[in-house]
């Protein structure tokens, strides 16, 4: 079984890669409608979220707009991801573009360029976060994740992401290799910090939720300067991350408290739901108990 579903993965990568970006994002836009129509559950999830944080400032079919979006650009950005995947730098410049790059650009040094992190959230077609190093090679871009229960498709997620030149850690497995990246100098570390994890209790649009700690314990740990980077669809098939200010970490010269950086992040990544709602992965369960 897993032997087929392979193969069967493979063969559909190969296919989507081979036709033009524009069609596949409008296949995915397609995927994505029919999704909102049979998939209750999560349509149930999405629009519970969004009632939440909306639910007094917009009318119930301006949700439920937002909403049925939302699944068109889901099916739109993991298509695309596909194809992306397999796009150089030079196929993209017509697709991909950065904003506020120079935030992170680093000053001449002999020792090399200081590390930094990034929060980072799922946004637009996120998987794009990987490809930063491609056009500011001065970075070695590093993220991780976590390994899926099924083998077959996370060999064939590892292979795709690995084309990216991003290097990946897995998270249960992979502590150490990264700590020692860390310990160097021009790495470009990209953590998500928009889902529900064990951290702080902080809030975020409007209502408390559990927020990872990481970007701010990675950030104090190792003296690293602190962004965030939103990826924005805007247009079919076209997308570009911006680079945020950067957080302090510090005050007065001493650390400040995790809750206080986890605030400012969870703000920055408020801002950019706000200016674009149906752009943010609103199919998770954010806000639990």
């Amino acid at each position: 079984m897993n032997f087929l579903l392979y193969w069967f993965g493979r063969a559909f990568i190969a296919c989507v890669q081979m036709l033009p970006l524009p069609l596949v994002a409008r296949i995915g836009r397609l995927a994505g409608a029919l999704a909102f129509s049979l998939d209750a559950r999560h349509r149930r999830v999405v629009l519970q979220n969004l009632t939440l944080c909306f639910g007094r400032e917009k009318s119930a079919e301006e949700i439920t707009a937002i909403a049925r979006e939302n699944f068109r650009r889901i099916g739109e950005n993991y298509l695309s991801a596909v194809k992306t995947a397999a796009m150089t730098p030079r196929q993209m410049l017509p697709h991909f573009e950065f904003a506020g790059a120079e935030k992170i650009l680093p000053h001449e040094s002999n020792s090399g360029p200081q590390s930094r992190v990034v929060a980072v959230g799922h946004f637009g077609n996120f998987e794009l976060y990987a490809r930063f190093g491609e056009f500011v090679p001065v970075f070695q871009c590093a993220a991780t994740y976590r390994a899926l229960k099924q083998p077959a498709i996370n060999q064939l997620m590892v292979a795709l992401r690995n084309r990216s030149n991003c290097r990946f850690f897995e998270r249960r497995t992979e502590g150490s290799a990264l700590k020692a990246a860390m310990n160097g100098t021009g790495l470009l570390l990209g953590l998500l910090a928009d889902q529900s994890s064990r951290g702080v209790r902080v809030p975020f649009l409007g209502h408390d939720c559990n927020t990872s700690t990481a970007p701010a314990v990675f950030a104090l740990r190792y003296g690293c300067p602190l962004h965030t980077a939103i990826c924005y669809r805007v247009s079919l098939a076209k997308w570009r991350i911006e680079v945020g200010d950067e957080i302090p970490t510090l005050e007065n010269d001493r650390p400040r408290p995790i809750e206080a950086i986890m605030r400012d992040v969870n703000l920055a990544l408020e801002t950019a739901v706000r200016r674009d709602p149906a752009n943010w992965f609103w199919v998770h369960r954010r806000w639990k108990d």
